[in-house]
């Protein structure tokens, strides 16, 4: 698999960052989320799965810039 890097909203193209992937799909970079409580309100879970934090502006500035 290969990525490109659509974009971050932190200085430097740190996480929280963004790819598309040669498959068609998106690859999320970020920090994991390690609470507890939220953790327990996630969903399915599957092995090798884990869940990353993103800011809303960083998926709506690249939701715009792939939908032009």
């Amino acid at each position: 698999m290969r990525l490109r890097f659509l974009g971050s909203t932190s200085e430097a193209g740190a996480c929280p960052s963004l790819y598309e992937t040669d498959r068609g799909t998106i690859v999320v970079q970020g920090l994991a989320v390690t609470d507890p409580e939220a953790r327990a309100d996630l969903l399915h879970v599957l092995d090798g799965e884990d869940a990353v934090e993103v800011p809303r502006e960083l998926l709506t500035e690249i939701a715009r810039r792939l939908l032009l």
